[in-house]
């Protein structure tokens, strides 16, 4: 490094490269989403807290899908939003460095929790007699700490290997936000070791808990398919097929981003990407699971019949 070189103390957001009349457009529309999405996981955290029929693993499980949403939204979105209204906004390097961090913590986390939640429905359909002694509430509580915990330790390995590196300019980071290969590309020193970092977590957190659902939902199919009726058969399918649309979402981006085919400008596909992992996968996952789930829908009537003055 040249004695003339002096280090970055803020970063630029690129962004979009839109009209203003489509960020201020775009503003209002996310900002609806974002709203949408804290009140929707709101909603289901809520219900699950005051609900005592809905104490159980699965509901716990999904409670802390929506935590994770709603740290996910709130760590991207409101950096979004501000950028569409004044694009030259900077970030402070602190900033952007902990955006990261929390970023990286709460992707990983929802990755191993959405394997929890697949072995908890392995356990419910494949297991029914023993699921009460087999996911009994230390079980579950140990499942989410591992996941958490895990979810903690594969950022802070990428951020230790972040932090120490010189950056020296451009300042511009080509994202919406503090994503890491877009801060990588801007360190004046060999980023080698953090690209392979990046790929090994990439592989821990998409295709060993892709392998782990698809183990899962193998020995569901085969157990549902031995079922005698149909309506047993259905009720089986209607506990899963929640949870199957919202792995399909959040893996199914997860993957096209990072292994998937590339066509133009594979950087401006990975901002669309990551715009809708960050705002609309945490803005679905309370209406998907709400909407097919009578027990949400009793749970909602009831804390609205008790709301209303008779």
């Amino acid at each position: 490094m040249g004695g003339n070189q002096t280090s970055v103390t803020e970063f630029l957001l690129v962004g979009f490269s839109l009209s203003p009349r489509m960020q201020v457009l775009l503003f209002g529309l996310f900002s609806v989403f974002y709203a949408f999405t804290l009140l929707g996981n709101g909603v289901i955290l809520g219900l699950i807290s005051l609900d005592s029929r809905l104490h159980t693993p699965m509901y716990f499980f999904l409670s802390q899908l929506a935590t994770v949403d709603i740290a996910y939204a709130c760590n991207t979105v409101p950096q979004l939003l501000v950028n569409l209204l004044s694009p030259a906004q900077p970030i402070s390097f602190a900033g952007c460095m902990t955006q990261t961090f929390l970023f990286l913590i709460f992707a990983h986390t929802e990755c191993f929790l959405l394997v929890v939640m697949s072995y908890d429905r392995y356990v419910a359909i494949c297991l029914p007699l023993r699921y009460s002694s087999i996911m009994s509430w230390r079980v579950c509580i140990t499942l989410v700490v591992t996941s958490w915990t895990l979810g903690v330790l594969l950022a802070l390995a990428q951020m230790v290997l972040l932090l120490p590196l010189p950056f020296c300019g451009p300042q511009k980071v080509n994202h919406f936000f503090c994503e890491t290969l877009a801060v990588l590309k801007l360190a004046c020193a060999d980023t080698h070791l953090n690209e392979v970092l990046v790929v090994v977590a990439a592989v821990l957190v998409l295709v060993g808990p892709v392998s782990a659902i698809v183990v899962s939902y193998v020995h569901i199919l085969c157990a549902v398919l031995k079922i005698q009726s149909a309506e047993g058969r259905r009720k089986a399918f209607s506990t899963c097929s929640s949870h199957l649309c919202v792995v399909g979402l959040f893996y199914g981006t997860a993957i096209i981003m990072y292994v998937g085919p590339q066509h133009g400008d594979p950087q401006e596909q990975k901002k669309y990407l990551l715009l809708f992992h960050s705002l609309f996968n945490p803005m679905l996952n309370p209406l998907i699971y709400s909407l097919r789930n009578r027990e949400v829908h009793a749970a909602l009537r009831r804390r609205l019949e008790k709301g209303t003055p008779s």
